[in-house]
């Protein structure tokens, strides 16, 4: 693999990589504060800026010399966002929940799919029918849904019923653009895997012969948005998450680096389904952020 760029941005995923619902994957909270003070010395940066090769290099020697002023190289500090498809929820209620699992998270750091779907809503000025659990509402606030013109998708198991579902398949019929916030297959739930919007978003499409406009994972649109503002490049950034196709393999179609990490929804030999398959596939978070630490910090891939 060629080289990269310095490390410089980490997205994480949320549910099933830091959290299954209301209880934290073991070992993510003290993982997160690992991440979240990299102040360490990045030594790619180190190497590359302290480090002379000795004219004799040429002559067949490999001896190096180091300046003494390497020592003031410390770290340039990884930025570190949360990037989440959960339509189960408004932004606030996820930020409280992940602070009464004692994560040390704000919400300025934290880029949802909703967030992607009401600036696409925005943008085309339309009306939304919202077929979203009534818990992710809130983000919606401010948008005029009344005699609606459009139709957004997310998780909405209390509205997934065959009124509600033929009320939007008439609208998509007249010409209504679908909006899928996202097309995830399944989930985890605490009491298991359960069928996410993908399928139901794949029903409408099929009996109306039309094609959503997705705006979370894996589209790397939603990768690149949350990465405006950090400053970084796709190239200098790597994703960790528990989907090998919309946290990794998203990631990694726009440019990003991928870590598969065996929690949530993950499911034996799921690092298989994609190509390239993840830069890593590993058992947890904190075994990802180990590896960021011990290697990703330390030389160039």
């Amino acid at each position: 693999m060629a080289a990269r760029r310095a490390l410089k941005a980490v997205l994480v995923d949320l549910n099933g990589t830091l959290h299954i619902e209301d209880a934290a994957v073991p070992g993510a909270q003290e993982a997160l504060k690992r991440q979240a003070i990299l102040q360490v010395q990045l030594t790619n940066m180190f190497i590359r800026s302290c480090t002379s090769i000795d004219r004799s290099s040429y002559l067949g020697s490999t001896a190096t010399h180091t300046h003494p002023s390497c020592a003031k190289l410390r770290g340039a500090s990884v930025i570190v966002r949360f990037v989440t498809n959960t339509t189960k929820e408004s932004k606030q209620d996820l930020l409280d929940r992940l602070k009464k699992l004692e994560f040390d998270i704000s919400e300025d750091e934290i880029f949802t799919s909703l967030t992607a779907a009401r600036n696409l809503v925005e943008q085309k000025q339309v009306r939304p029918m919202l077929l979203v659990d009534d818990r992710a509402l809130p983000d919606f606030k401010g948008i005029q849904t009344s005699d609606p013109n459009a139709v957004v998708i997310g998780l909405a198991p209390e509205h997934f019923h065959y009124q509600i579902l033929n009320q939007a398949f008439r609208l998509l019929l007249d010409g209504a653009p679908l909006i899928a916030i996202h097309k995830a297959r399944y989930y985890k739930r605490k009491d298991g895997l359960a069928l996410g919007p993908g399928p139901f978003v794949t029903a409408l499409e099929y009996a109306t012969d039309t094609k959503a406009t997705v705006v979370g994972k894996p589209e790397k649109t939603f990768f690149l948005e949350a990465l405006r503002g950090t400053g970084c490049e796709p190239e200098e950034a790597i994703m960790i998450g528990d989907d090998c196709r919309d946290d990794v393999g998203g990631a990694q179609n726009v440019g990003m680096l991928g870590i598969l990490v065996k929690t949530g929804k993950y499911r034996a030999a799921d690092e298989e389904k994609i190509n390239p398959p993840p830069y890593l596939t590993c058992e947890s978070f904190p075994h990802a952020v180990d590896h960021i630490l011990q290697h990703l910090l330390s030389s160039s891939v």
